[in-house]
């Protein structure tokens, strides 16, 4: 138990922020997800540029790591691309 003011602080800000990142987290793999599922190529390409900005986002803020989202972006436009 955090008995030092600055510690109880950073209890309540490490809360707030696990939360903050938790959803968009989970808002971007639904995404990614829904992205994956597609099958129309018009829907999909207009899709993957902002599934991108989410997940660069997400690597920027060190919530996920960089080379996740590069290989996500890397997967996910070659599933588009070889959409009908």
């Amino acid at each position: 138990m955090a008995h030092h003011q600055s510690a109880k602080k950073r209890v309540r800000q490490t809360e707030v922020r696990k939360v903050h990142n938790k959803y968009f987290a989970r808002t971007t793999r639904n995404a990614v997800n829904k992205l994956r599922v597609m099958t129309d190529k018009t829907e999909a390409t207009e899709m993957l540029p902002k599934v991108v900005g989410m997940l660069d986002k997400l690597s920027k803020k060190n919530i996920i790591h960089a080379n996740k989202a590069s290989n996500l972006k890397s997967s996910l436009t070659k599933h588009v691309n070889q959409l009908v």
